[in-house]
Order: structure tokens, then C-alpha cells, then sequence
């Protein structure tokens, strides 16, 4: 069950027109501003779209018609709650980030808080998004071992390396740019899959809806009060919310995005335009769940695991060339988001930590630097993913996780410097620490659904936080009234 040289050529020509795509961006690699935030001359449709790749991996595209053809549609309420998110971090987050010449988001830390919590806050993101990104890149190699009958191993080296070529060479403007190509990619290739299974199942859709409602499989909203199921209005209304106020206002990986907008209205329309474009793209995913399910009419376990439900119908059912194109579909949702993830991780390593110990560095040996340090991420989340081979169950939500697990910390500590004029530096560590630790383990020790993670995390950690800055002040008033 392999392609044949039509799909393999395909896909063949997606890598190269891509990666050489890509390259045309290294000569206007000038600045750090120039590699890092492409000048802040990035159209704001443009950005929108590539926010849309960047929180789009392998992981969205094969997982979640998994999770579709497991249970039913309501992670859409968990989306709606990501569109909620945008408009808080556009009227919350972003004029503080507009506000000055920045390049990461910890810089805003470092202006409210101090130099000690900047560098806490983007090791954090440093380690997690290492850690999450591992897994993503891992998912690669479930299509490609499918689709080509490759190792894994070689599957995941040959995407990372031919990513890494266009994120060295051309910066945030070939990942920004490459994004859109890869988007309209993933999405067109998905809707001819769509309809290519809706001509593949007897009866079309009239047939596809009577056994999908059947089954409990068209269901969108689930307003059961119950705190313990990942997948209700609420959990997934707050819990979205709360994750992407975190994902997108705190995480250097969507942050750098909206950075590089032309202003700040063009960021803020950048950010809600791709909360439209978001919700129709799980939407699209889920649907392509329920009508597999309508296709096969078996378990997931005939499979071995949900996530390879998807590529096995491509691979298999798909006629050839269209076969050739969902694959190429899902190998550009997986190159945009690692190329984000590269772009990211180096900006954050070279800024908020090199550049801060050696500030008098000029501009060529920045680029040199910034370079080498998307080289070390390229081979340490190659590792990582090598690592992640048969270690994980569902990857959308082992994903998922693994990046909630920082993000309530992150989330509490900047809402406490931009919603509070009280907490301090040492308060806003403490409550970081704490909210790091209870999401830990809320997440190791204890079945609370992960949609509840980033939302229990602000919580202690800006409670914690602003009650430890108020202590000193507290405790000098009381020697100050004896």
C-alpha cells in the first residue's frame, strides 16, 4: 500500500518548488529586523494566513479526523473558544506590544517586571515549545511511513533538513511567505479529499449524514455541567479561550507573527481575520472524520490508532495524483509549522539571551548567530521527534498538552504586568513557579482534562503572584503603624 510515481512525483515537486520558493528570501536577510520581523512590511492578509499555518501541524490535519471518527464534532466548541481568545489578546495584549521596538514577547516582561523574569518566561517557552514541537514533527512520520513505506527516521530527517534550508537562509519573511503557499496547499487538498469521499461513499452525503446522525456523530454542542469531559461548551468556551490568550498573546511563535504586521490595527485585523479562517479549518477537518467513519464503518483500533484512519484512506482509497496532493497537503501543514517553530525558538535564544549579554554585537555576526541557533533547533527537534517514535497515544492531544502545561504560567504573568500596577518582579516569579507546579501536577497526577490546564494555571499564578507582590508592601505598613 504505497504511492505510485505520479503521487511520488507530486510530492517530489511539492518539496523542491517549495524549498527553492523559500530561498528567494536569504538576500534580503540585511538585519536582525530583516531576519527576525521581515522588516515589519508584511501585509496583514498575509500574516493572518500564516498565523493560521503557524498553529497548524501534521498533528491538526491527521488527528483531528481522528478524533472525529472516534467521538463526534463538539472540539468545535473548543475553537470557538480560540476566537474568543483573539479578541481579549487584541484589546488586552497587543497595544502593550505596540507600544516600542520589540522582537519578542518577553521583552514586554522585561519592561514591567525585570531582567530575571524575561529570561524565566523564555526559557519556559523555550523548553515547552521544544517539547510540544518534538511531537509534532513526530506525527511526519505516520504519513510518510504510510505514504512512501519509509522509515520513520528518514521520513522526519528529510522534512526537517528541507525545512531548515528556506528558515536558515530566508528568515521569518520565507517562513511568513512559504505559509500562505502552504495553506492554500493543505486547505484546497483537503476539500478535494472531502469530495472525493463524498463521491466514494454510496448514497453521497443523504448517506454520510443518515449514519453519521445515527451514530451521535454530528453533535457540535455539549452543555453537560460536567467539569471531568474535555469537550463541553464550557471547558471548551474557557478553556479555548484561556489557551489561545496564552498560545497567541504570550508564545513567541504567533507573537513574532503579529510583530511583523505594518501597524497595530493591520496585527489586530491580522489576528481576528485568522480566527475565522481557524474555526472553518477544525470544521473542515471534523467533517472529514465523520465521513470517513460513514466510509469504514469500523473501529479506530482496525486501524492501530485513530491518527492513521486519514493517511491509510488516502494511501489507499484516493484516486492517484489526488492521492499525491493530500500528502503534499499534509507535509506543508507540517513544513509551516516547523519552519515557525524554527524562526521562534532562534529569535527567542539570540534576543532575549545572547543579545542580552552581549548587546554591543554588530549586525552580521547577529545574522551568523541567529543562523546557527535555527540549525541547533532543527537537530534538537529532529531528536526530539526521534525520541517521541511510539511514545505517544492521540498526538492532537498529547500536543496539546505537553503546550498548556507552560502557557497558564505564562498567560498569569503577563496578565499581571499589563492588568496591575501593584505586582513586582519577585511576586510575579513566585506565582509563575506556583502556576507551573500545579499545572505540572494537574497534568501527571490528577484526570482533569487538559482544555481546564491554561485556565487553572493564570489563575494560580496571578493570584499567587499579585497576593506575594503585596506581602512586603503589607508588612511595611504594619512596622510602619507600630
Amino acid at each position: 500500500m504505497v504511492l505510485d510515481k505520479l503521487d511520488l512525483g507530486i510530492i517530489a515537486l511539492y518539496l523542491a518548488g517549495i524549498t527553492l520558493f523559500g530561498l528567494r528570501f536569504r538576500k534580503k536577510q540585511r538585519t536582525l529586523r530583516d531576519y527576525f520581523l521581515a522588516d515589519r512590511n508584511i501585509p496583514w492578509w498575509a500574516i493572518a494566513l500564516s498565523i493560521v499555518a503557524a498553529e497548524t501541524s501534521t498533528l491538526t490535519i491527521i488527528s483531528i479526523p481522528g478524533l472525529a471518527y472516534d467521538t463526534n464534532l463538539t472540539f468545535l466548541q473548543v475553537v470557538l473558544g480560540y476566537v474568543v481568545g483573539r479578541f481579549i489578546i487584541s484589546f488586552v495584549l497587543l497595544p502593550h506590544y505596540f507600544r516600542g521596538d520589540l522582537y519578542t514577547a518577553y521583552e514586554l516582561i522585561e519592561r514591567r517586571f525585570g531582567k530575571k523574569l524575561r529570561s524565566l518566561t523564555a526559557g519556559l517557552f523555550l523548553v515547552t515549545r521544544a517539547a510540544a514541537e518534538g511531537v509534532r514533527v513526530y506525527a511526519v512520520s505516520i504519513v510518510v511511513a504510510i505514504a512512501l513505506g519509509t522509515g520513520e527516521v528518514a521520513s522526519i530527517a528529510i522534512i526537517t533538513a528541507l525545512t531548515l534550508v528556506y528558515t536558515f537562509e530566508g528568515g521569518l519573511a520565507a517562513v511568513i511567505w512559504t505559509d500562505v503557499v502552504q495553506t492554500v496547499i493543505y486547505v484546497g487538498g483537503t476539500l478535494v479529499g472531502l469530495f472525493t469521499i463524498l463521491h466514494l461513499v454510496p448514497g453521497g452525503w443523504p448517506a454520510i449524514h443518515h449514519l453519521a446522525a445515527g451514530a451521535g456523530k454530528l453533535q457540535v454542542f455539549d452543555f453537560t455541567p460536567d467539569f471531568w469531559k474535555p469537550y463541553t461548551f464550557w471547558a471548551g468556551l474557557i478553556g479555548g479561550a484561556f489557551l489561545t490568550t496564552a498560545s497567541h498573546g504570550t508564545d513567541q511563535l504567533i507573537v513574532q507573527r503579529l510583530l511583523a504586521a505594518r501597524s497595530q490595527r493591520q496585527s489586530v485585523a491580522a489576528l481576528l481575520s485568522s480566527g475565522a479562517a481557524i474555526l472553518f479549518q477544525f470544521a473542515l477537518f471534523l467533517i472529514v472524520g465523520v465521513m470517513l467513519f460513514s466510509f469504514y464503518h469500523v473501529p479506530s483500533a482496525n486501524f492501530g490508532r485513530a491518527d492513521r484512519i486519514f493517511p491509510t484512506f488516502i494511501v489507499s482509497q484516493m484516486p492517484h495524483g489526488i492521492s499525491g496532493l493530500l500528502i503534499a497537503a499534509i507535509l506543508a501543514a507540517a513544513m509551516s509549522n516547523l519552519s515557525a517553530a524554527l524562526n521562534s525558538l532562534s529569535s527567542t535564544s539570540i534576543i532575549d539571551f545572547y543579545l542580552q549579554r552581549n548587546p554591543q554585537t554588530d549586525e552580521r555576526r547577529k545574522i551568523r548567530l541567529s543562523r546557527i541557533a535555527t540549525l541547533f533547533w532543527a537537530l534538537l527537534l529532529f531528536g526530539l521527534a526521534v525520541l517521541s517514535l511510539h511514545k505517544v497515544g492521540r498526538v492532537i492531544e498529547v500536543g496539546l498538552q505537553i503546550a498548556s502545561v507552560a502557557y497558564g504560567a505564562l498567560l498569569g504573568v503577563f496578565l499581571l504586568g499589563v492588568l496591575t500596577r501593584r505586582a513586582n518582579q519577585n511576586g510575579a516569579m513566585v506565582g509563575m513557579l506556583f502556576g507551573f507546579a500545579t499545572e505540572l501536577y494537574t497534568w501527571l497526577f490528577t484526570k482533569v482534562p487538559w482544555t481546564w490546564y491554561v485556565a487553572i494555571g493564570t489563575v494560580v499564578t496571578f493570584g499567587v503572584g499579585y497576593v506575594v507582590s503585596l506581602a512586603p508592601e503589607k508588612l511595611s505598613t504594619a512596622k510602619n503603624a507600630k
